[in-house]
């Protein structure tokens, strides 16, 4: 029997806990920094029904700029990891990069391409190559150090492409928790392995042993177009943000290159946002096409999540349109627990 829960429960459950975890016996000076860090977090727990803002540093798996979205994970007490990282051998793109985040370093490109300098020049191509090159938002290198750092067992968050996902590791390889709708009919499914940048993962079951899909050429094939759309929405996103960059003639004289930095990273959420919209909607479509008599049954089409939300996909089995509309309405907020 599967069970579902709303994210308006599961949101209640999470601040409950962070409630009953509070600390007893502490100082004055601690309760008073806990009771903050409590209260900016309640401020944006609703977020993690849409996306949060974190903002990763390329020099650790573990470090990140500090956000008050950040606060969520220490109260709950969970790591949270990415993968994105510079080779240190690669002297150039390290001293490019520097010890800037993301934000940070779009600035720093900005920057270096209205210098006179030709040195700066070079190097903010060489950082700008690196976030081209680097799209999927994860390295070799970081791969490398992830399986390195996290602790065997350890329960963790994965941070890549605007994805949280649930992370394990397990006889010294790492697994990623199966969520998407995809796989919904596929119980046995509940880890995919995580050991290459590409994401050809293989599939196991809840005791790690490997189990392919009953159903391979709907959902793997399904899984493989969420890995395509994932890197091509980082890809264009950008690609629009190097062509806006260009344009100098749109920007307001005398605006800073943080504004600047700034506009250019809420623009990028917006578009990525509309995007996500579109595709759900067409999924919407897809599914409202298989459920006519007269058409055939549609593999399920993907839809990557904003910001951390979870994929959603049409389901594969066909259905009365009316009865299907009720249960798209029903699951639209819903998360479901395998």
């Amino acid at each position: 029997m599967m069970e579902i829960i709303t994210a308006e429960q599961l949101m209640e459950y999470l601040g409950d806990y962070m409630l009953d975890a509070k600390p007893k016996e502490i100082s004055e000076i601690q309760r008073l920094n806990y009771e903050q860090n409590m209260s900016d977090a309640m401020a944006i727990l609703h977020k993690l029904q849409t996306g949060l803002d974190v903002n990763v540093k390329f020099t650790g798996v573990r470090v990140f700029e500090y956000t008050p979205e950040c606060i969520v994970f220490d109260l709950l007490d969970i790591p949270l990891y990415h993968g994105w990282l510079v080779d240190p051998q690669i002297d150039d793109i390290v001293k490019a990069v520097g010890n800037c985040s993301y934000n940070q370093l779009v600035e720093k490109i900005i920057s270096c391409k209205q210098s006179d300098n030709s040195e700066l020049v070079s190097e903010g191509f060489v950082a700008e190559q690196f976030l081209n090159n680097t799209a999927t938002q994860l390295t070799y290198h970081g791969l490398c150090e992830l399986t390195s750092t996290v602790q065997e067992g350890e329960l963790c968050v994965f941070f890549r492409n605007n994805h949280f996902s649930t992370m394990t590791k397990y006889k010294g390889l790492l697994y990623l928790l199966v969520t998407d709708q995809g796989f919904l009919t596929e119980e046995k499914v509940v880890w995919e392995s995580l050991h290459n940048v590409d994401g050809d993962g293989n599939f196991c079951d809840s005791e790690f042993h490997l189990r392919p899909p009953s159903d391979p050429e709907t959902v793997y094939r399904g899984q493989q177009d969420q890995i395509d759309q994932d890197y091509l929405m980082a890809l264009s996103l950008q690609q629009e943000q190097q062509s806006q960059e260009i344009n100098w003639e749109q920007i307001p004289e005398g605006i800073s290159d943080l504004e600047l930095a700034k506009k250019l990273q809420e623009e990028e959420d917006r578009r990525a946002s509309q995007y996500y919209q579109e595709q759900e909607q067409a999924a919407a479509a897809a599914a409202s096409t298989s459920a006519s008599p007269q058409a055939p049954q549609s593999q399920p089409a993907q839809a990557s999540p904003s910001s951390g939300r979870q994929s959603s996909t049409s389901e594969r089995k066909r259905k009365e349109p009316r009865e299907k509309d009720k249960e798209k309405e029903k699951e639209k907020n819903s998360c479901v627990i395998l």
